[in-house]
């Protein structure tokens, strides 16, 4: 792709800058929803920073491992190779940042008590990538490491400002829960979609589309719950007093974007369709900031 001709729709994802984007956004919701009283705005930079190198490495090492003419390979792992050297000096960039701004301004014993879980994750999530850099089928496990490292590591951002509470509270929270099998299932979509567009059998097609529809049914149907036990009088006039989680409306409003892209996604071209996917992560922040207001 000539950069000249690249459009500035597509820019974000070239630049790795998509994922860190949709990870501070979610950051904020989760230190709204938890009532954290203070996240500097540190924490923010060192956790987009942190997701920069993870995906930078992720697309280098991929078109590293990968055969040539891969149809996986797209646009991004050929920019990020065009321009490896630049990229891997930023990383070096980045990890510095990261590690200053931990020790200076992040709580390093709590970050420290917290990482086990997200380390342990990036790890298995890069040797799954060494391990299956010739498979042509979706590494659905891959997907569900990727995104539990995802939302771990987003939500522990936050947690470790919450008062009387560790990391084992974390482990089990709804909201990390909730929102890291939403990653897996954004991961696990643009898996799909590729997939779909390399089968020429309408029955694969079908059957790739099913396979995404029902999990985000899931996954809308359980955030509506929470959201209703958070605030019973969400189908009333709300008198009781009670106060609803925008969280899960947040959820909510991304799975139902997801399923409207996965059903809409002949007419978008593979990056347009990336692009959709990480728009529909970012795009309940201002009907969160709204539902918070009120």
């Amino acid at each position: 792709m000539s950069d000249r001709k690249t459009p500035l729709w597509l820019w974000p994802n070239l630049l790795s800058l998509d994922a860190p984007l949709v990870a501070v956004a979610w950051l904020y919701m989760f230190a709204q929803a938890w009532q954290v009283n203070y996240l500097p705005w540190q924490a923010y930079l060192a956790l987009g920073l942190g997701v920069w190198v993870i995906y930078v490495l992720d697309r280098l090492l991929d078109r590293q491992v990968r055969n040539p003419g891969d149809p996986l390979i797209g646009d991004r792992h050929d920019f990020h190779a065009k321009y490896q050297t630049a990229f891997l000096v930023g990383v070096v960039g980045a990890l510095a940042s990261i590690v200053a701004i931990v020790l200076t301004v992040l709580p390093v014993e709590l970050l420290v008590s917290y990482s086990g879980p997200a380390v342990g994750l990036v790890i298995a999530f890069f040797g799954m990538v060494l391990t299956s850099a010739q498979s042509q089928e979706v590494p659905y496990m891959r997907n569900l490491v990727a995104g539990l490292a995802f939302g771990y590591g987003t939500a522990m951002m936050a947690h470790i400002y919450v008062p009387t509470q560790g990391m084992y509270s974390l482990l089990f929270s709804r909201e990390m829960l909730g929102f890291a099998i939403l990653c897996v299932l954004n991961i696990t979509a643009i898996h799909l979609w590729e997939h779909s567009r390399m089968s020429d059998d309408p029955e694969q097609k079908a059957a790739d589309e099913m396979t995404l529809t029902f999990p985000l049914l899931v996954v809308a149907g359980v955030s509506l719950v929470f959201a209703y036990q958070d605030n019973p009088g969400i189908f009333s006039d709300g008198a009781d007093g009670t106060e609803h989680r925008p969280f899960f409306y947040a959820i909510l409003v991304a799975a139902a974007l997801l399923q409207v892209i996965n059903r809409t996604r002949s007419r978008f071209s593979l990056d347009a369709q990336r692009t959709l996917a990480d728009g529909a992560m970012i795009a309940p922040l201002p009907l969160f900031v709204i539902f918070a207001a009120g």
